[in-house]
């Protein structure tokens, strides 16, 4: 073969393999920019969906309890706040996170009501705030797994060359920030008579033992009293119902 054909077939390799990494390096970023974006898109229905229950929410609880007027007005206005568009993921993370702390505090107000508790429509909104806050919280997750595979990519190199060149920028994560929320449950692995990890043994034998307590990993970013979030959950988080602790001796 001639030798200036093989310095040709050379230099179009050479120009070629760089040319061919950057095209499908930037086809990648723009992918995952778009389903950064589309997960984001899903978590906002979900949101709106929250806001559009919590007014149907106040209105029932108030009919028992009208004289809670701080509670209802610091749910509106959290509401507000949160439902007000043009927010970062951040920011909408820390709004959520005000909403869902003025929520768990009407859900403590309506725990004094047990009358309200049997209301249909009680029932029904906030099994439907749960079932939203659920979606939320799954949201947060994959939105927030997007983000994280976007910002390695952003970061690393030589992928970062083309990042730079082209302004693909990290994304922000949409997690709780609140601390109510982020703490670890501790959870107490003790029966009905305050026995600690013995099942099915007389009381006499376990006198004295001291009572061990676990702590739990940190919840779903998430949502007290419904996204809670999640409601992080992120879902932005919501409290987990709590674990019931209790004596089950093993059965024969």
């Amino acid at each position: 073969m001639d030798t200036g054909v093989i310095i040709l077939i050379i230099v179009v390799v050479v120009v070629l393999i760089p040319v061919i990494w950057a095209i499908a390096t930037y086809n990648g970023f723009v992918r995952l920019r778009n389903l950064v974006q589309e997960a984001w898109r899903q978590i906002d229905v979900e949101l709106h969906r929250r806001y559009d229950l919590i007014p149907n929410l106040l209105d029932t609880v108030k009919g028992f309890a009208a004289h809670e007027r701080a509670v209802f007005d610091e749910v509106t206005q959290a509401r507000a706040a949160a439902a007000t568009p043009g927010a970062s993921p951040a920011e909408q993370a820390r709004q959520e996170d005000a909403l869902s702390g003025a929520l768990g505090r009407l859900f403590a107000v309506a725990e004094a009501y047990p009358q309200l508790r049997s209301v249909e429509s009680f029932v029904a909104l906030q099994n439907e705030l749960t079932n939203t806050e659920d979606r939320i919280a799954a949201g947060r997750r994959f939105y927030n797994a997007n983000v994280r595979e976007l910002n390695t990519k952003v970061e690393s190199f030589p992928p970062n060359i083309i990042a730079n060149r082209f302004n693909f920028h990290r994304a922000e994560y949409f997690e709780s920030n609140d601390p109510v929320v982020r703490a670890a449950p501790r959870v107490s692995f003790q029966d009905t008579q305050g026995q600690v990890g013995v099942y099915g043994t007389p009381p006499a034998q376990v006198q004295g033992q001291p009572q061990v307590t676990d702590a739990g990993g940190p919840s779903h970013g998430g949502q007290p009293g419904g996204f809670q979030p999640g409601q992080g959950g992120g879902q932005p988080g919501y409290p987990q119902q709590p674990g019931q602790g209790g004596g089950y001796p093993p059965q024969g």
